[in-house]
């Protein structure tokens, strides 16, 4: 059975709720390891912030390239189906035959880093045309007088009805811009992604639909 996906609890760990996330979507409940779980809680959520408080300036890269050589290494040895591969500055980018859309394409997942005031982290899970779904864990209510006004950008959609799936849909123009407004990816040298599959599910390339327009 899969699970709903979750929101964080705090305003720091969007990364290690957005690993998770990415197993809830990818595997049964039923089949996933316990070890993975306390790993991603493990490692994620280490940068110190001006104060040289832990955990408040969120989860870095290193950790998340750490935690996906990890997830490969422990799919070897544990006959468990994930493949992961970590992406930075130039190759995350959304294009026709850009590695994060192929993935997508297959049926694999991205733990992507973006902008939401500050550095984010949210899990894409599908192409609409020339949008994405996102499963942002930022809870937001759109009734909320604290509601963000740059949430109506025309690029940004909220999806209230696929809790499995998302409670966005993003525009791949947005994403792939370089400046730093909400869902924004902005400059190349501090851009990362982690792809995630599920081996067993995985689509081969002819067996995928080109959604891109």
């Amino acid at each position: 059975m899969k699970n709903l996906l979750n929101y964080q609890s705090s305003e720091y760990d969007c990364g290690p709720v957005t690993l998770t996330n990415a197993m809830r979507y990818l595997f049964d409940r039923e089949v996933l390891y316990p070890d993975i779980i306390k790993y991603i809680m493990l490692y994620c959520l280490d940068s110190y912030n001006e104060k040289g408080e832990i955990g408040k300036l969120g989860t870095s890269a290193s950790a998340m390239m750490f935690l996906a050589n990890w997830m490969n290494q422990f799919g070897k040895m544990k006959n468990f189906p994930v493949a992961c591969e970590f992406l930075s500055g130039d190759d995350v980018y959304i294009s026709q035959d850009s590695k994060i859309l192929c993935a997508l394409q297959q049926g694999g997942v991205v733990v992507l880093r973006l902008y939401l005031e500050v550095a984010h982290y949210v899990l894409l899970t599908g192409i609409e045309g020339d949008s994405l779904y996102i499963f942002d864990p930022y809870y937001e209510e759109e009734d909320d007088p604290e509601f963000d006004a740059e949430y109506y950008d025309p690029g940004i959609t909220f999806i209230n009805d696929q809790p499995k799936r998302a409670n966005r849909l993003i525009s791949i123009e947005k994403l792939n811009r370089t400046t730093k407004n909400f869902y924004e990816m902005g400059p190349y040298d501090i851009r990362e992604a982690v792809i995630i599959f599920n081996t067993d599910t995985r689509l081969l390339p002819e067996n995928t639909i080109d959604y891109f327009i």
